[in-house]
């Protein structure tokens, strides 16, 4: 028979927990209260995983998290990655010119390169103006057909009689 943890959770954090899983946007975090609330049920962890089809080992790092950290449990921490390409400096920059000429991603992305010399692709310069609010849209021309001519002044003459 598998060993139940003590799992009581206070009514407030019952509250808040049952809030998270209703309104939280990241799903990590409502997946984690979701096992809390289960867990203060009187279920043991191997049950609680069988039901959210995790590993029994996940559910108990969780419980682990929660009594540690409390709600800060419920969100990922930030992870490292990979350096940005471009820094705060150079996408000020790049905000600065879009907005005092508009121009291509083409165009943007060659004086940059000329002005800093680190190159990047065209996408990751989109990205950072339009996490600077930018809006970015490629130029399109227009397929409409030119304005129809007037009809013949003798065809407009001859339908008035």
């Amino acid at each position: 028979m598998g060993k139940r943890l003590d799992t009581r959770l206070s009514e407030a954090d019952r509250l808040a927990l049952e809030q998270v899983v209703r309104k939280s946007p990241d799903w990590r975090a409502r997946e984690r209260a979701r096992t809390l609330l289960l867990l203060s049920q009187p279920l043991l962890s191997r049950e609680v995983a069988q039901l959210q089809n995790l590993n029994i080992e996940t559910v108990r790092v969780t419980w682990q998290r929660w009594v540690r950290e409390g709600m800060d449990a419920l969100v990922d921490k930030p992870r490292s990655g990979a350096p940005r390409k471009l820094d705060a400096a150079a996408v000020d920059r790049l905000v600065q010119w879009a907005q005092e000429k508009p121009s291509t991603a083409v165009e943007l992305l060659q004086r940059h390169t000329e002005a800093q010399g680190v190159p990047v692709k065209t996408y990751t310069l989109i990205r950072a103006l339009k996490a600077k609010g930018l809006v970015w849209k490629r130029t399109r021309h227009s397929l409409k057909k030119r304005e129809m001519k007037p009809s013949s002044p003798s065809r407009a003459r001859g339908s008035t009689s």
